[in-house]
């Protein structure tokens, strides 16, 4: 897929490993954002950009209201908001009801990240107890744009990729060693 504008990542219980074992291995020069929505707790958001940061070249930081969504530029939903991308390719942070227990939901990001780019789109679900990002990946389809998922063995805990892959239409599974080889091929 030559044309990705955007890799959203989801994940939750057991998607922090995953992440701190993919970005070290990602190319420098690569020409779309990385949007993560990790579900957390509230007051670690510090320590999550640190620790990726520690793990990549790539700038890494938190997502912020209305800022313009770069290429290059990993950001990450802050705790306790959900996190939209607008038309005009910047965020919105919503404070609304959880979704599946959730806030930030992976469902929400994934929807306006499909509504914004599209067949641009590039979404990753990962290892997770809930089935957050499930409905968001059958969006992201029905947008043209390309879904994969953590192979349910290698997860954590792996219902939320087992969900995916029974309920919506996933275009590939991924090992964790699969992972950056398929991001850095988007470019």
């Amino acid at each position: 897929m030559k044309n990705c504008r955007a890799l959203v990542i989801g994940g939750s219980a057991g998607s922090l490993e995953v992440l701190l074992r993919v970005f070290p291995d990602l190319r420098e020069d690569l020409p779309f954002s990385i949007i993560i929505v990790v579900h957390r707790k509230q007051g670690t958001d510090f320590l999550l950009a640190d620790l990726i940061s520690k793990k990549t070249k790539l700038e890494v930081k938190e997502a912020e209201e209305k800022e313009k969504i770069m290429v290059g530029t990993v950001y990450l939903a802050p705790s306790d908001y959900h996190l939209l991308i607008e038309r005009d390719g910047s965020f919105s942070l919503d404070y609304s009801e959880k979704i599946n227990y959730s806030r930030p939901s992976i469902d929400v990001t994934f929807q306006s990240a499909a509504e914004v780019y599209e067949e641009g789109l590039v979404c990753l679900l990962l290892s997770g107890s809930n089935a957050d990002g499930v409905n968001g990946l059958i969006t992201v389809n029905s947008y043209g744009g390309q879904t994969a998922v953590q192979d349910p063995e290698s997860a954590q805990v792996d219902y939320m990729p087992a969900q995916a892959i029974a309920r919506a239409e996933v275009n590939r599974i991924l090992k964790i060693e699969e992972m950056a080889a398929y991001i850095n091929s988007l470019a």
